[in-house]
């Protein structure tokens, strides 16, 4: 009887709601594919993606429900490191599938990571900081786990989109290449999980814990401590969490096709879609993060932006050149100038930011800048 009561208060109406709204929708489209192969008129081109989007957006506050639950039952890192992990998995799968499939898709993984990079690095984050900073005067993070962050996203992103166009052919790595560079990815990354769930994991913790009333702080309990008292609770929400977002992605990708074509009739350049895509798909990563900022959990907001890009980069970077090597296919993944121009100031601006003593609005607005900067290059 208490188990069952307990799974109510987990999956509520509102809850279901969403999961069949989802995956509805996904199999909708799957239905009426024969009759939206077709060139659709303009009206209903534009109706059909309004749709998708509104379930996508009543989907992802459902997703951050569960992220939010989580996050503050397991603690950080563990708990944001769930929404991260679940999110970038569906995408590194999707992104795989696609050059499994027919057709040629040299740059796909190189398009849709630099789109999520720049959209986490500049609009996320500057919009939480801008929100967070704009309701809270003391913003700080764990100088420590941001180092830590930062670190692997300048090796990661120069060896994903600065050193193909060095020392590769025309954009892409060499088998010779590709071998070490995908064992070497994957070993850090790796070890950057296990230092993050294990001897470092307090690095990726709010500055301060728990005040007491006696001023001392409150203790925080260990990890297997809290999966044993509360199993039941972490897996079923755990699920809740996965069987929401999937649908997400999956409506985003399969969108991608009248996104294109909608854009194509408006005159928009191609680069756009895949910006759209990518923050379609990070939107409940995006809602959560500014949350976060705007409850004062600053230390919460890096560990969403800066660990989900990690984690896209540690996984799709040696998944790709995996099914290059084994497929034969040419992976490339090399950026234009402009593009490691923005990348670098990006980065540049990370460090800057957050090696403050505390982190304003101020540099909220200069993250969004470099935002708009992206897309002025996108129109150019």
């Amino acid at each position: 009887m208490q188990r069952t009561s307990s799974l109510r208060a987990i999956l509520t109406p509102t809850a279901a709601f969403r999961i069949v709204l989802g995956w509805g929708a996904f199999i909708a489209l799957l239905l009426a594919e024969p009759l939206l192969a077709g060139r659709l008129p303009t009206l209903a081109l534009f109706a059909v993606l309004a749709v998708i989007v509104a379930v996508i957006i009543v989907c992802a506050f459902g997703v951050v429900t569960e992220a939010e639950h989580l996050a503050h039952r397991l603690g950080d890192p563990y708990g944001t490191l769930v929404l991260t992990l679940s999110i970038v998995l569906i995408e590194v799968i999707l992104i795989s599938a696609v050059m499994l499939g027919p057709g040629d898709h040299a740059t796909i993984a190189r398009d849709s990571v630099m789109a999520a990079t720049m959209i986490v690095l500049t609009l996320v984050i500057g919009a939480a900081l801008l929100a967070g900073g704009l309701r809270h005067t003391n913003l700080r993070v764990n100088r420590t786990g941001i180092s830590s962050y930062l670190s692997l996203l300048v090796v990661l992103v120069a060896v994903a989109f600065a050193f193909p166009a060095v020392i590769g052919v025309e954009g892409a790595y060499t088998p010779r290449q590709a071998i070490p560079i995908l064992i070497l990815t994957v070993l850090l990354y790796g070890f950057f999980l296990f230092r993050q769930t294990g001897a470092q994991s307090a690095d990726f913790q709010e500055v301060g814990g728990t005040v007491l009333r006696d001023g001392s702080e409150a203790p925080r309990a260990g990890i297997g401590a809290v999966l044993r008292a509360h199993r039941r609770e972490v897996v079923a929400r755990v699920a809740l969490l996965l069987i929401t977002v999937t649908p997400i992605v999956l409506l985003s990708h399969d969108m991608a096709v009248f996104l294109d074509d909608g854009l194509g009739r408006l005159g928009a350049p191609i680069a756009l879609s895949g910006i759209l895509i990518a923050m379609i798909v990070f939107l409940p990563e995006a809602i959560t993060t500014i949350r976060a900022a705007w409850m004062g959990e600053t230390q919460r907001v890096t560990n969403l932006a800066h660990g989900a890009l990690v984690s896209c980069v540690g996984l799709t970077l040696p998944a790709v050149l995996a099914i290059g090597l084994l497929t034969g296919q040419t992976v490339v993944l090399a950026e234009s100038p402009v593009n490691l121009l923005l990348l670098g100031v990006s980065l540049l601006l990370s460090l800057t930011t957050f090696s403050a003593q505390r982190v304003t609005a101020l540099h909220g607005a200069a993250h969004l800048f470099v935002f708009v900067l992206y897309g002025i290059s996108v129109f150019s």
